[in-house]
């Protein structure tokens, strides 16, 4: 019996884990190691962080959906990597450190077969002074990267709307906390939903919304931005995003690095190397990621972490990382199976791996501070990566070394993406994107990168429809209702 074990039960973990064990059924083991009790579906978490949905909404437990599948769950973090076992027991292992299940602070070495990293990202608070939520490192800013810290953020937003009502004028920054960020979709997403939360209060007149990022402009989302197909017209995402900030009164900054947050301030460097101040009395500013801080020995014990992990903590794959200058980067760049090169029973999955450089062009100001935005790897992403490393995992298991690897390469990988710009049954809207590929591919597409045809969007009431549907669709699937494999990741 094989023992598959995946560190993480966010999108690629749990997709990893349901699938593995709906092919391996019990004759193999399937183990998941999360700190978290619940599953939380992260895109509705800006609804939380508004007001129109609770954290009860956008999660679940985690503990009776594996009991059911038959997956053992650990409540706990990964400490470390063993992929050669030691000296004396050569089977690899990870060690880890229990969270919750009434075991709280004990920790255990857990061998296994095959491995999957699907740890995500750490919320890296830390990179800018003062970032972060009243319980973690500075308590100037809110999140809406966990359903915790969205709720937070409704209540802290309650109150200025309160404000507002009794007459005082507002200022409200939203958008990236560092020149390193990825997920500016949450952040846009929640500017717009702010604003029509403003609308909605009858306060908008009194409210200032101020949005800030480290991208070049609205729109490029660590993605380079879209060529976007059009009635048969080809037109940037960066029209259509300004536009709907112009059309809602949203003021921007951009290419702009976040380095200092007080109470009610923040100071900003562009990479024209500009420097400003403002002020504020509510900031929902996104973190920088990086990787979890898993280490890594030999079996003599020696640490190894540089060796499976870059030194933003994300692990190494089957991905070129020789440094070359950005006009020399290609598509093909990019990772297909998810192997780590030097263990070949180790996987990365989601946030996890290590991208082998951004999607967008990298700035640095005349300070040399990179201000660049980060390339995104959540939602169907890492759905579809998780998907594939758990088939390849289940054919090495049945069929040994000479099993076919299946691949989702984000350079060969399409995506939806449906962004609230503001909640209501009849009052609602979304963008919807399409996108194909994810990361630009210029031999293939000689000057847009993408496919034109199949890269296309529009805003109107039948996008936020069908994003809430989606909201429900993934619940029901994560929680392996009946028919939860028919739903595309």
């Amino acid at each position: 019996m094989a023992r598959l074990v995946i560190l993480g039960a966010g999108i690629a973990g749990h997709t990893a884990a349901t699938f593995a064990k709906k092919w391996l059924a019990d004759a193999h083991e399937v183990v998941v190691i999360s700190p978290n009790s619940l599953w939380n579906w992260i895109p509705s978490n800006i609804w939380v962080g508004v007001g129109k949905m609770d954290k009860k909404r956008v999660t679940f437990p985690l503990a009776p959906v594996y009991a059911k599948a038959g997956i053992d769950f650990r409540q706990a973090k990964a400490l470390a990597i063993y992929p050669e076992g030691k000296e004396s027991d050569k089977h690899p292992f990870v060690t880890i450190e229990y969270t919750g299940q009434g075991r709280e602070g004990q920790t255990e070495a857990l061998s296994y077969d095959y491995l999957i990293n699907a740890t995500g990202p750490k919320l890296n608070f830390g990179a800018t002074p003062g970032l972060g939520t009243g319980s973690h490192i500075g308590p100037h800013t809110v999140s809406v990267c966990t359903a915790d810290h969205a709720a937070e953020a409704h209540e802290r937003l309650r109150a200025i709307l309160d404000k507002a009502r009794q007459g005082h004028r507002q200022k409200i920054v939203v958008g990236t906390g560092h020149g390193t960020c990825t997920c500016h979709g949450a952040a846009f997403e929640y500017a717009l939903n702010v604003e029509h939360a403003a609308r909605q209060a009858g306060v908008r007149d009194r409210v200032d919304i101020q949005w800030i990022s480290n991208e070049p402009y609205p729109g490029d989302f660590g993605m380079d931005g879209m060529q976007l197909g059009i009635m048969g017209y080809v037109t940037s995402v960066r029209i259509m995003a300004e536009s709907l900030f112009s059309e809602r009164g949203i003021h921007w900054i951009n290419s702009a690095h976040v380095s200092k947050v007080d109470a009610g301030r923040l100071e900003y460097e562009q990479v024209d190397g500009t420097t400003g101040e403002e002020a504020f009395d509510f900031a929902m500013l996104i973190p920088p990621f990086s990787g979890v801080g898993l280490k890594a020995y030999d079996r003599q014990g020696t640490e190894i972490t540089d060796t499976m992990f870059l030194p933003n903590g994300f692990m190494r794959v089957d991905a070129d990382y020789t440094p070359k200058p950005y006009a020399e980067w290609k598509a093909s760049d990019w990772p297909v199976t998810y192997r780590n090169p030097d263990y070949p029973n180790v996987f990365a999955a989601g946030i996890a791996f290590a991208p082998p450089h951004p999607i967008s062009k990298p700035r640095t100001s005349p300070r040399g501070t990179p201000i660049t935005p980060m390339p995104p790897r959540t939602g169907m992403p890492s759905g579809t990566i998780g998907k594939a490393v758990a088939h390849s995992i289940v054919n090495l298991i049945r069929e040994g070394d000479r099993a076919k690897l299946h691949t989702a390469s984000m350079a060969e990988m399409g995506a939806i993406c449906v962004a609230s710009a503001g909640t209501g049954f009849q009052s609602g809207q979304a963008v919807s994107f399409t996108m194909y590929p994810l990361v630009k591919d210029f031999e293939t597409y000689p000057g847009t990168g993408r496919d034109t045809k199949r890269t296309y969007g529009e805003i109107g009431l039948s996008g936020h429809w069908i994003k809430y549907i989606l909201h429900h669709l993934f619940l029901w699937k994560a929680k392996l209702k009946p028919g939860w494999t028919l739903i595309p990741e």
